[in-house]
């Protein structure tokens, strides 16, 4: 389950990660930064589901929030692309990556919890 869901959300990470970079350019790392966010209220969301209902099958666990969501998130590329960023001498963007990613991540994971328990 671990790996179906690993596989999918590999893909998943390099379809959008591919699409937004595209769309919109990679002097800031807007990929990245989606994922982050999105991946943080998807693992609110579906933990929580998933802790209010107890006859959910652990499968769901190991393919979800383990398999999807821990390969879909781009904490160590957020990392690498900030260090790229602050090497370059692009202080505010490195800055602004840091400070957006830390605070809208958590403002996703909360929506997400929050989603979960309405969902429940």
């Amino acid at each position: 389950m671990v790996g179906i869901g690993g596989f999918v959300g590999a893909i998943a990470r390099f379809a959008l990660g591919s699409y937004i970079g595209n769309r919109m350019g990679t002097r800031f790392p807007y990929g990245t930064f989606v994922i982050n966010i999105s991946g943080s209220f998807l693992i609110g969301l579906i933990l929580t589901v998933l802790a209010q209902r107890s006859d959910a099958s652990a499968n769901w666990r190991y393919l979800i929030p383990i398999g999807f969501i821990g390969a879909y998130t781009t904490f160590s590329t957020f990392e690498y692309e900030t260090l790229r960023t602050v090497q370059d001498g692009q202080l505010l963007t490195g800055f602004a990556n840091v400070t957006l990613s830390v605070a809208v991540g958590f403002i996703a994971v909360w929506a997400g919890v929050i989603a979960g328990r309405a969902l429940s």
